[in-house]
């Protein structure tokens, strides 16, 4: 008995003098995660991605942000009324991915060209892309749930500002008139003209002006909010949607060239030649 007593005693002091097991640790985080997800990177992309493709590509490729706009979390309802502070995050972050055509990459592309003539190239490029961006989400949306339309309208939004920044960035490149600074100071001063509608002038500290709470960055929430209204008509009932949205885009991104064109028209140094 004695010995039963002693053997019990043993097992006991050696279970408590293991010390406890540390929890094991967290797996991976997945690059399909939410936190993972790099919209702002994965947006940058599209005007490159879109530019060209057929109606059947621009679907796929379009169909692919929506999904990784929905595996965000960031949409719904609610947020979709008072998007514009995320929005304009994701507009900051991504405009520095944006790959851009400095003007002799341009000029090599378009031999002869003088740059009235490259600017022409550069609106009607982006104008047709965007317009391609509306027609794929109204024919992705010809019957439309109404939980996924945030996401719709948030993906199209995104998408056409991708594209109109990269618009903005060459226009500045063909007039001789490129921001200053480093490529990410030069990609948010052109956030900057964006939100105003005009070109770059002199000496633009586009980071300090974008600042949370500034009236420029308040300026841009309330035109990425207009621009997500115009979206929505790409969501309209049957094909009407479809046509809609590619020609409100299309419009849109046009009208919005030419306002940039004429205010660094005036301004260029090149006066409608290529210098020497």
């Amino acid at each position: 008995m004695s010995r039963l007593r002693d053997s019990v005693r043993r097992r006991r002091g050696s279970t408590e003098s293991v010390p406890p097991q540390a929890p094991p640790p967290a797996p991976p985080e997945s690059p399909e995660s939410p936190a993972g997800t790099d919209l702002a990177g994965q947006f940058a992309e599209l005007p490159v991605e879109l530019a060209g493709a057929d109606e059947t590509r621009q679907r796929r490729v379009l169909a692919a942000a929506r999904r990784r706009v929905s595996r965000s979390g960031a949409v719904t309802w609610h947020g979709a009324r008072s998007a514009g502070h995320w929005m304009s995050e994701q507009v900051i972050s991504m405009a520095p991915r944006v790959p851009v055509r400095d003007a002799a990459t341009l000029r090599r592309q378009y031999p002869g060209k003088t740059p009235e003539e490259l600017a022409d190239l550069v609106i009607r490029g982006a104008s047709r892309t965007a317009a391609g961006v509306g027609a794929a989400v109204g024919a992705a949306s010809v019957l439309p749930m109404m939980p996924a339309m945030p996401v719709e309208v948030t993906t199209e939004t995104l998408a056409l500002v991708a594209i109109e920044l990269k618009m903005i960035a060459e226009l500045h490149e063909v007039y001789g008139l490129r921001a200053p600074g480093s490529a990410i100071e030069r990609m948010t001063a052109y956030v900057g003209s964006w939100a105003r509608r005009s070109g770059v002038v002199g000496l633009a500290p586009g980071g300090i002006l974008l600042a949370v709470g500034s009236p420029l960055r308040r300026r841009l929430q309330r035109r990425l909010l207009a621009r997500a209204s115009r979206s929505a008509f790409s969501l309209g009932p049957l094909l009407t949607g479809m046509a809609a949205g590619a020609w409100l885009n299309q419009a849109e991104t046009r009208k919005l060239g030419q306002d940039i064109r004429d205010d660094l028209r005036h301004r260029s140094p090149w006066a409608g030649r290529w210098p020497s």
